[in-house]
């Protein structure tokens, strides 16, 4: 990509990226701004189209993360739109991924949520559960659940003499619900607040509030990408010579 554009310093790139002009230099050498000149003594020749470049990096990055950001802004430089078209569309399909996921999850936690300790049926867990019995309900290891026992989310029951651990009925559900939240990479804190409230207010209100909180996120994410699109967009199709405002 080459267009022409008014002389700039990198404090003027700096000061409108809010950077410094060591990250000025750095984004040069990492190709994130296009081909940069040098003058004779060797001091880089920046315009506004280095400008361009760098506040649609910035704009990418809180939507893409840092590492996609990059790439696509390499794969403009390098004239494969192709490319950076495809890193786009790959963000835009996992983060719907994600919402998907967290959506399952929220529907999977509110039906455990639900559960009590003393259900009754065909499907209900038993009175007391060896630790292996409960890892192959569900379908994680052993290591796993004294992982998360260490962690302070579960407390089963010791047997005394042999300390065998034993899980009755809302142990397991409790194992359950750490399944699921840390398949949605939920942090631990973040688990153990939901827990400690499901066990003090009886409700699902506590996952409810965690499911909400990586919705928003994901919502935030997609408004970010949204506004990075257009920019790029702006970026990938000025005609030389076009600039924009900073």
């Amino acid at each position: 990509m080459s267009r022409a554009g008014t002389a700039l310093r990198p404090v003027d790139l700096a000061r409108a990226a809010g950077v410094s002009t060591q990250q000025i230099r750095n984004y040069a050498d990492a190709g994130i701004l296009p081909p940069t000149p040098r003058t004779p003594a060797g001091y880089r020749r920046f315009d506004t189209r280095h400008r361009d470049a760098l506040l649609t990096y910035r704009a990418l990055v809180p939507g893409y993360g840092l590492d996609t950001a990059r790439a696509i802004m390499r794969a403009v430089h390098a004239d494969d739109l192709p490319l950076a078209l495809t890193l786009v569309d790959a963000g835009h399909a996992a983060l719907h991924e994600q919402r998907l996921s967290l959506r399952t999850a929220g529907d999977a936690l509110e039906a455990v949520a639900r559960e009590t300790p003393d259900d009754t049926g065909p499907h209900a867990t038993p009175p007391r559960l060896r630790i292996g019995e409960v890892a192959a309900r569900l379908g994680v290891r052993t290591s796993a659940l004294r992982v998360w026992e260490a962690a302070g989310l579960l407390a089963p029951e010791r047997e005394p003499g042999t300390h065998y651990r034993w899980f009755g009925p809302a142990d397991v559900r409790d194992a359950r619900i750490v399944s699921i939240l840390r398949q949605g990479h939920y942090p631990l804190p973040q688990i153990h607040a939901v827990l400690d409230g499901l066990r003090e207010t009886g409700s699902p209100d506590a996952l409810r509030a965690a499911i909400a909180q990586r919705l928003a996120g994901v919502s935030a994410r997609a408004t970010a990408m949204l506004a990075a699109s257009g920019r790029l967009h702006q970026y990938v199709t000025a005609a030389p010579g076009d600039a924009s405002s900073p």
